[in-house]
């Protein structure tokens, strides 16, 4: 057994949320250290199965997947990814002769890029690669192991191979042979499925049925890679498990991440615009405040302020421009009214215009009542001379009646006596 239990997995998630990847590799319940190493950096996902022992299995593994992680193109390219597959065959041979490692030292790589509802799959080995497509989960890569030839020739039976004594021997792992290739798939998946990529540590221990209840069952791909080796664990964990789970998002994924990039350039859009109408605000309010002005009584007299009266937000806008020598009292009642709580005008400019106004109307008011009291004087005079006239005349009148300057002509006497 081993004396120290250990596993590594994808950092756990905020409770409630879901990711669309997981993984965990774990020692197993016989190994004395694990051998296994894994890719988990989207859209590639990896899984090395080292062989050789102690300093030499993880050795092997460890490099493979440096060299696949540098050397893998950055979207899916069956034909680079075979390629980066071939290198990391060459670096470990040459490892090995440099001393680093073992001699004989390998390790098996199963390599799947997952881009949209594109999967492409490189392989050597007996490390598997699986989908779970609408419930149901299918085996994507054929083993390079001796019991996989011998199923295919009919001298066992898949359920006599998971107990052989030779069920470990593969056939193609890199390490050994210069020339190695790997097997390439290329398979159009859909929005829903769900990939497996793992080593034999899960698929010798765990029936493809039970592999395909928990896929289908967990849908967090942490939680469900967890479990699966949680479940290799329970049967026995005769060697290293690693697994990993990513759900295949599709164009969702993108549509989300548009849709992610498109929010944030409204939200974005939105502040600015936010921001430009406070400041346009301020600034018009700033201006209003600055150029509009308020005729007001001070002191019986009518004053002009630059601003506008009382309190804005609890703060006075307001200044004195002059205090003119118009006095309220000789104002219309109307307009007396209108100062007391400040005549609010656009600018200084039309409060100066009006107090001239009201200058202009007193001054024709205070004219008008002059003229009229000269008037009245005028008329008073005209009478006190008519009167004394009048009397002046009533005295001639009464001397010239015992004199008449045309005296009537005297009587004809003889023509009277005939």
């Amino acid at each position: 057994m081993a004396a120290e239990r250990s596993y590594k997995s994808t950092p756990h998630t905020r409770k409630g949320a879901t990711t669309t990847f997981g993984s965990r590799t774990d020692i197993g319940c016989l190994r004395d250290h694990n051998e296994d190493s894994l890719i988990v950096t989207p859209p590639l996902f990896a899984v090395a199965d080292g062989m050789g022992g102690h300093a030499a299995g993880e050795v092997a593994s460890e490099i493979a997947v440096n060299v696949l992680a540098e050397r893998a193109p950055a979207h899916p390219d069956p034909e680079a990814l075979g390629r980066a597959v071939e290198e990391a065959n060459r670096a470990i041979i040459h490892a090995a002769h440099e001393g680093r490692g073992r001699e004989g030292m390998g390790t098996t790589v199963t390599a799947a890029m997952l881009e949209g509802e594109r999967l492409i799959v490189a392989q050597v080995g007996d490390s598997r690669a699986y989908l779970l497509h609408q419930g149901k989960l299918q085996q994507l890569t054929r083993d390079h192991s001796l019991m996989a030839d011998m199923i295919e020739a009919g001298q066992l039976t898949p359920e006599e191979a998971r107990t052989h004594p030779n069920r470990s021997v593969i056939t193609r792992a890199l390490g050994s042979d210069p020339h190695t290739q790997p097997d390439l798939y290329e398979i159009n998946v859909e929005t829903g499925d769900r990939l497996l990529v793992c080593s034999d540590g899960l698929s010798s221990m765990v029936r493809d049925q039970d592999i395909e209840s928990v896929l289908a069952r967990v849908r967090d791909p942490q939680r469900c890679a967890s479990q699966l080796v949680n479940e290799a664990i329970a049967a026995g964990g005769h060697d290293n498990v690693t697994v990993i789970v990513a759900d295949v998002t599709g164009f969702a994924e993108v549509r989300r991440k548009k849709m992610a990039r498109k929010t944030k350039f409204s939200i974005a859009l939105v502040l600015v615009l936010f921001a430009a109408i406070v400041g346009a605000t301020a600034w018009g309010t700033n201006e209003y405040l600055h150029n509009a002005a308020y005729l007001v009584d001070q002191d019986g007299k009518v004053a002009i302020y630059r601003g506008v009266p009382g309190n804005v937000f609890g703060l006075s806008y307001s200044e004195l421009v002059k205090s003119t020598d118009v006095a309220v009292s000789d104002l219309q009642p109307g307009f007396q009214e209108r100062l007391k709580d400040g005549w609010r005008v656009d600018s200084v400019e039309a409060a100066e215009e009006l107090v001239k106004e009201y200058q202009a109307d007193i001054d024709a008011k205070a004219k008008q009542d002059k003229d009229g009291a000269a008037s009245g004087n005028a008329a008073n005079g005209g009478a006190s001379n008519s009167a004394a006239a009048a009397e002046e005349g009533g005295g001639a009148d009464s001397t010239g009646g015992t004199h008449d300057a045309n005296p009537p002509a005297p009587a004809d006497t003889q023509g009277g006596a005939a």
